[in-house]
């Protein structure tokens, strides 16, 4: 491999682009470079993630739900309802006690049955088997970021850049610190739109292997094995919260628009049709994938006889036409029923609830958990006391810089069309716009952590530009500033990293951290 050559001026050459081509030019360097930047992003996200992943040994936020009725649909296939005082007894070590009736879950199962998995392995008394399963996911999201970045540019550097973010920022860190179910959405999505983006890859070189010249019609495309992954990757997401859905949603307006665009180049005459004929055969690829694996992902309440709902249709089976469907799918969209008409009419008041208008200025992050301690007490050592504090706040940095480059990223799209761009800026609408249909519902910022992998891309397509010098700098300064902001964001995350993680810290250090009164 021989260096990649620049047109640059010698004289505008940076350090940086010396060292490039000086690893470049070396087979076995980049040989290394290509595997040990991931290698050693993804230890150090891990590292973040799990020391002292266990504190607090309490039921922190929603973990009151997601670990009890994980645990029991562990062991019995289904949620199951608890008495009085249950969290007391869990976190004690009592966590059997549950009392083996049905419990009303508004969520499918999935994410549960990971973190059942994990208090399998950890053991049901720990809390770090409470949350091992959120670190591996939030890890492997990361490495995800880089795969995916690194498909989408072919570069290291870029797929570095990314990851890294991901790797450092807090909100990432907080949702793979606690037992909740959104760090597991957040892995499958990512996953789904990696295999779309080497669905996209795998396609454009089939169109360019093609022979040039005008036809009536185009090809259908059958085998497309990334398309049927994105449909299991997105089916995953569904199965573990139905936003997933639209995360499908996205995915099948991406393929097609984008087929169209392909077969418009290629020269096909009728490419508007042709392309409505390639995405009924993409539907069958991509949805029915979805719904077999989140069909399967209710395998324990289908196949067992004691959790909620199912068996609320025996009485009065369905008639008609929906008589040849199982009684056991019956009772299954009766319940699915119940928990749609839960999800519309949630509007219970929280005091940490955020509508979604508000999150690009990230204005309420969810306190997850606050303590305080005296000096002397539970071994504080601090003349001040201890405080304790797990907050959904993110990197302010990391975060608004990404709400601008998203909002770049979006007028860069509209003038070159760049279909890599066009993925990244559709995961992220897929993520947040539709949260704003429902203005009045009860929802929180934390909700957020699966607009960050986007968010992150599009802020490194954004430093990129700048590093390659725009018009008003050269490509020196542009790289300087790059640098400069990556520095600060790392202080920024060493600086929120204990109110994320809920190491002691005095009282005064952690008011230090609310710059906004909307913040406590």
């Amino acid at each position: 491999m021989t260096a990649v050559p620049s047109i640059m001026p010698p004289d505008e050459r940076t350090r940086l682009d010396r060292w490039r081509d000086a690893l470049l030019a070396h087979p076995r360097g980049a040989r290394l470079w290509r595997w040990l930047a991931p290698t050693l992003i993804t230890l150090v996200a891990f590292v973040l993630r799990v020391v002292n992943v266990g504190d607090p040994h309490q039921l922190i936020f929603d973990e009151t739900y997601y670990v009890k009725d994980s645990w029991s649909q562990w062991l019995l296939g289904f949620p199951s309802t608890w008495p009085e005082g249950a969290d007391e007894r869990f976190v004690a070590g009592d966590t059997n006690s549950f009392l083996g009736a049905g419990s009303y879950v508004v969520h499918p199962p999935l994410g549960r049955i990971f973190i059942g998995a994990g208090m399998a392995l950890f053991g049901s008394d720990s809390s770090t088997g409470w949350r091992i399963s959120a670190v591996v996911f939030g890890t492997a999201t990361v490495l995800l970021v880089y795969l995916l970045a690194k498909t989408l540019t072919g570069s290291v550097v870029f797929a570095s850049v990314a990851s890294g973010l991901m790797t450092i920022d807090g909100l990432g860190i907080v949702l793979s610190r606690v037992s909740l179910l959104d760090i597991f959405l957040t892995f499958f999505i990512v996953l789904a739109l990696w295999f779309v983006a080497l669905d996209r890859r795998a396609m454009r070189n089939r169109w360019s292997a093609r022979a040039p010249g005008e036809t009536t019609w185009g090809p259908v495309f059958w085998h497309r094995p990334w398309l049927l992954a994105a449909g299991v990757a997105a089916g995953a997401a569904t199965a573990v919260k139905w936003s997933g859905l639209y995360v499908i949603a996205g995915i099948g307006i991406y393929v097609v628009v984008t087929d169209a665009l392909a077969r418009r180049r290629a020269g096909i005459v009728q490419w508007p049709m042709d392309a409505v004929r390639q995405g009924l055969v993409s539907f069958v690829q991509l949805v029915p994938a979805a719904l077999v694996v989140y069909l399967a992902s209710w395998s324990g309440w289908l196949f067992t006889d004691g959790g909620y709902f199912r068996h609320n249709m025996d009485a009065t089976p369905a008639t008609g036409f929906w008589a040849w469907v199982p009684l056991p799918l019956q009772n299954l969209w009766a319940y699915h029923q119940q928990m749609y008409a839960f999800h519309v009419g949630l509007s219970t008041p929280h005091s940490y609830a955020s509508p979604a208008w508000q999150w690009p200025l990230m204005i309420r992050p969810t306190s997850m958990y606050w303590h305080q301690d005296e000096v002397g007490q539970n071994g504080c050592q601090l003349p001040s006391g201890c405080t304790e504090a797990i907050s959904s706040i993110d990197n302010p940095l990391l975060w608004w810089a990404g709400i601008a480059a998203a909002i770049y990223l979006l007028v860069r799209f509209v003038l070159l069309r760049d279909g890599r761009y066009g993925l990244v800026l559709m995961g992220l609408a897929a993520t947040y716009v539709p949260w704003l249909l429902y203005p009045e519902r009860t929802i929180f910022q934390f909700y957020t952590v699966a607009m960050v992998p986007f968010l992150v891309l599009g802020l490194t397509f954004a430093l990129r530009d700048l590093a390659r010098g725009p018009r008003s700098m050269t490509r020196a300064s542009g790289q300087a500033w790059v640098v400069v902001f990556l520095a600060v964001c790392v202080i920024l995350s060493a600086f929120w990293y204990p109110v994320w993680t809920a190491l002691p810290v005095p009282y005064e250090f952690w008011r230090l951290h609310n710059w906004m009164p909307t913040w406590i």
